[in-house]
């Protein structure tokens, strides 16, 4: 009987793999082979069944996030991709939302088009906003389009009409045509990739979804012939960026849903970590290899969107980057990692990312020819890394490399490389710390009092100092924390969503038409869900994109199953609005754009662990002399392995606690706790004493 369930977790510097063979977790860590990422993939897989003494066909499943579409949008290593539109209106992908991102930068750059414009072409067709054909699609034209497209050596065509969202019958034969025009080339129609208002994002995600589509057609294939090869036969299911996870086919067919996939896991084990500590209020806090990501839970609740940006021109401005109109996990996301590197700016000041050392070459400290300083080698340097346990003691970290890298950072400085190392994880955590308050405030809510629930190689490095620098009090470390996001795709459910447009006014609330809507979206919904979850119940779960007639914007406002009630609508409306905006605008009438339908299967969340009884700490293993950052001094921290530690233990800092994937720093003024579940619990004991 195959019991094992595998995880998966590509990042930009490590793999990260998890196998749960009840009642044990096995997890390791390796660097990511961007050349190839499935050999990692492979390898890793090999390496944990080999440690587990599993054989590889008692594997029953394999869930699987990766970045590889998001790095090919950024990198622009797509395939060769063409697109399709309503004649008049190739450029607007280029045109955009016609307003400057940053008004006062004169050589502000706008993100280029993922097609060039020689491959945008239009055809004439034209569909009103209510869905009455205005002009018949020319089909003559078409295939002529289709011959320039075959002469061009196209890989991949992305079909987006005007207001396509109301009347998708030109998009669908326009596809009909082009398939049998274009054999071997990869189709996305915007009908059934985005099929919601506004043209631009729809356009800009089904041109990012054909741009992605023949890579990951090819990967996932190769993974899945991979994963049969050593003996695997459990189906591969992917990680989406709306925290579900979905079946291969409709992974290799919407590919542009992975986006952001890992951060998703990570938010996703977040939510279990707060439900098993009864934590109304918390902030996820990933920091792996490249980039750190953080989000806020409410009531147990992760904040989603609908739509995110990738490429950013400039990383961290809104609106630089490409958008793609996916669920999403609502999280920031900075170029604050564990390989980002650090630097001297021409007034003297460090400056640490957005770029990355990755797995190749790596920081310096790697040993394989990375020569500029970074966060992990600021960390090594100060005491909280042991060389000879990093990533399971796979990569034994040069010390003498990290401070020479640091040294010259330093130098022209007037700093060592103590105070170099000091000042670049006092710039990084300040960094993190700057991005969570202003993420916190654009969603009107605050950092203080929280609780961080810290995971990722590098975020228990960094959690005590961020949490302090928040206002936070309590830092939540949970088991596997190192390789945290994989144990989230394990807990996540199998979901889709489906979105639709139909404006809609609630004084002339049609739901007669809703209800057909919702049901033919259900149908949908549950054709991508069931056959990965043939016999589990399913959840579905309502949204409408509401706002008042007039405004530009709309806000998510939950709906109830059943019959359709615009009084409900409107009670609904008004409390989400308030809860946003403090107020309501009274005697304007209020218009529902977009819905969408979600379904699941049941995952509920577990209940909260009493906390056990105190026992004596186990004797350290032995001490380090760790320079806590904020105050330049170094000490002696005790040290103990994670696994000599039992529930009810407790001890002060400065300490480190070192386990295999991570290590968890407990600077002075903390006291570190084991609770029920074997989770670290760091309380700052100066603020409670306060």
């Amino acid at each position: 009987m195959s019991t094992a369930r595998l995880a998966v977790d590509i990042g930009g510097t490590f793999t990260d793999l998890v196998l749960e063979t009840p009642p044990r977790t096995w997890s390791t860590k390796l660097l990511t082979t961007p050349a190839a990422p499935e050999d990692a993939v492979l390898e890793g897989a090999r390496r944990i069944l080999a440690e587990a003494g599993v054989p590889a066909g008692d594997v029953g499943l394999v869930v699987h996030g990766t970045t590889l579409a998001t790095n090919a949008l950024i990198e622009r290593k797509g395939a060769k991709t063409a697109l399709v539109t309503t004649a008049g209106f190739r450029d607007s992908v280029e045109i955009a939302w016609e307003h400057r991102f940053d008004q006062y930068d004169i050589l502000m750059e706008r993100p280029e088009p993922l097609v060039p414009r020689n491959l945008r072409l239009g055809v004439p067709e034209r569909v009103a906003a209510d869905g009455a054909v205005l002009l018949p699609l020319d089909e003559a034209a078409l295939r002529g389009i289709a011959s320039e497209l075959r002469a061009a050596g196209i890989q991949s065509l992305a079909v987006c009409f005007l207001h396509s969202f109301t009347n998708e019958a030109h998009e669908r034969r326009a596809g009909a045509i082009l398939a049998e025009e274009l054999p071997g080339v990869a189709l996305s129609l915007s009908c059934e990739v985005a099929p919601e208002i506004r043209e631009y994002e729809r356009a800009s995600t089904t041109i990012a979804n054909a741009y992605v589509r023949p890579l990951m057609d090819r990967y996932l294939g190769g993974l899945e012939a991979g994963l049969r090869g050593i003996g695997i036969p459990g189906p591969l299911l992917l990680m989406m960026s709306s925290g579900g996870v979905t079946t291969v086919e409709t992974a290799r067919r919407f590919p542009v849903r992975l986006v952001e996939s890992g951060p998703a896991g990570g938010a996703i084990l977040a939510q279990h970590i707060a439900a098993e500590n009864g934590l109304d209020r918390a902030v996820a806090f990933d920091m792996g290899g490249t980039t750190a990501k953080l989000t806020l839970l409410d009531d147990l609740e992760l904040q989603r969107s609908r739509q995110f940006e990738v490429a950013r021109a400039y990383r961290f401005i809104q609106g630089s980057g490409l958008p793609v109109r996916i669920p999403v996990i609502e999280l920031v996301e900075i170029g604050a990692g564990g390989g980002s590197i650090a630097r001297a700016d021409e007034l003297g000041r460090i400056q640490v990312g957005p770029d990355s050392a990755g797995s190749v070459p790596g920081p310096a400290c790697y040993g394989r020819g990375g020569t500029h300083p970074t966060v992990t080698d600021a960390d090594a340097a100060m005491g909280r890394l042991d060389p000879a346990r990093f990533a399971g003691g796979t990569i034994p970290l040069d010390i003498e490399r990290a401070e020479a890298a640091l040294a010259a950072l330093g130098t022209p400085l007037g700093l060592d490389a103590a105070g170099a190392a000091a000042g670049v994880a006092e710039i990084v955590d300040e960094t993190m710390a700057s991005a969570a308050r202003v993420h916190a405030v654009e969603n009107g809510k605050d950092t203080a009092d929280r609780t961080l629930i810290a995971f990722g190689g590098a975020a228990p490095l960094h959690a005590a100092r961020l949490a302090r620098k928040l206002g936070m009090h309590r830092v939540v470390v949970p088991l596997g924390a190192g390789v945290g996001s994989a144990h989230g795709f394990l807990r996540a459910p199998i979901a889709y969503e489906v979105v639709r447009t139909r404006p809609m006014r609630l004084d002339a609330l049609d739901t007669a038409l809703l209800g057909d809507l919702f049901a033919a979206m259900r149908a949908e919904a549950e054709a991508v869900v069931r056959p990965a979850a043939p016999t589990e119940t399913l959840v579905e779960t309502r949204q409408a994109f509401m706002r008042y007639r007039g405004q530009g914007h709309e806000i998510p406002v939950s709906l109830a199953l059943g019959a359709f009630d615009a009084a409900d609508l409107r009670a609904r409306f008004d409390a989400a609005y308030s809860g946003l905006f403090g107020r309501t605008i009274p005697r304007l009438e209020v218009e529902a754009l977009t819905w969408t339908l979600s379904l699941a299967t049941h995952r509920p969340l577990p209940q909260p662990s009493t906390a056990p009884a105190a026992v004596p700490a186990a004797a350290p293993a032995g001490s380090r002399s760790l320079l806590d950052p904020a105050t330049g001094v170094r000490e002696a921290a005790a040290l103990y392995e994670r696994t000599a530690l039992s529930p009810g233990m407790r001890f002060p800092g400065p300490a480190l606690i070192v386990e295999d994937e991570t290590t968890t720093v407990v600077p002075r003024g903390f006291t570190a706790s084991i609770n029920a579940l074997g989770q670290i619990l760091l309380v700052d004991a100066t603020a409670a004493a306060g």
